[in-house]
């Protein structure tokens, strides 16, 4: 009997994307992907919830609430959030050809380390890379935000090297894997597989044309979603909004790129690479007050 996997194996062939392992073998079921690939992003949900345990003042616990709760109830949204994307992901990436090497279980052991080692420089070049990039371009941008930001909020450092050491397990854990669970693994996935439906799921698999606009509607997406964080410590303009979702949507695209060529671990590895020279501005911002 033909299973659901075997079914989403031979929708498609080859073309438009990366590789042929990038269908998950049967013995993936929808299940074993949902929960490995949740699995991933807890440590970076742990991560939150610790930094907001470690650095929220007492002053700041409304009232009816202890520190402890609150950071546990932190992270209710971000966990709930993760849940839906890994649903979704479990379900669609296959179908498009978005593979992930861990989640799709198509190599273990050396398999695995061999794979991950033919795209981790890639992935961390085009990380390093795309963080300097966002850096130049925030630079350029700062005459027209100035007056609404004194400081840019990239690489905005903490109050001492403590805080921003205690932050960057939130940058790689929540940011290089978590956030890449739910808005590539999650939403690409999920837009990729609309835009293939409606299209009429062509046996080649999506095209490039659908695969870009999943991979910059997910960016853009990725951008706004740093607008409420943001939007806590100054007031959100015109241009000050069109600038941090400009500059978080190039760095998405970038991400997006990779999931769709190698595999969501690349995209993983960038993300996480894209904060190094984040945190280190951040540290000599520090150093220079």
């Amino acid at each position: 009997m033909e299973t659901d996997d075997d079914a989403a194996a031979t929708e498609f062939s080859t073309a438009g994307v990366a590789d042929p392992a990038s269908v998950p073998p049967s013995g993936s079921s929808f299940g074993r992907r949902f929960g490995v690939s949740l699995l991933l992003g807890l440590p970076g949900i742990g991560a939150l919830v610790a930094y907001i345990y470690a650095t929220t003042p007492p002053a700041a616990v409304p009232p009816g609430l202890s520190l402890p709760l609150l950071a546990v109830l932190s992270g209710v949204n971000p966990l709930l959030l993760l849940a839906v994307a890994c649903l979704l992901g479990a379900y669609t990436a296959p179908r498009v050809g978005l593979r992930s090497a861990v989640i799709d279980r198509t190599a273990a052991g050396d398999g695995l380390r061999t794979r991950l080692r033919t795209e981790v420089g890639l992935a961390v070049a085009v990380g390093l890379l795309g963080s300097l990039l966002i850096v130049v371009l925030d630079a350029v941008m700062v005459p027209f935000v100035a007056q609404d930001l004194p400081q840019s909020a990239v690489g905005t450092p903490r109050p001492t090297v403590v805080g921003v050491l205690a932050y960057a397990p939130v940058r790689f854990l929540y940011g290089g894997i978590t956030e890449e669970l739910v808005l590539r693994f999650g939403l690409m996935s999920a837009l990729a597989f609309t835009g293939w439906s409606v299209a009429g799921r062509r046996t080649g698999g999506p095209r490039p044309a659908v695969m870009w606009a999943a991979i910059v509607v997910s960016a853009v997406l990725f951008g706004v979603g740093h607008l409420p964080a943001l939007a806590q410590s100054v007031s959100l303009t015109p241009a000050l909004i069109a600038r941090t979702v400009l500059l978080n949507a190039v760095a998405g695209v970038l991400f997006g790129w990779l999931y769709w060529r190698r595999s969501l671990e690349a995209a993983m590895v960038a993300h996480a690479s894209f904060h190094v020279p984040l945190v280190v501005l951040s540290l000599v911002q520090v150093a220079l007050l």
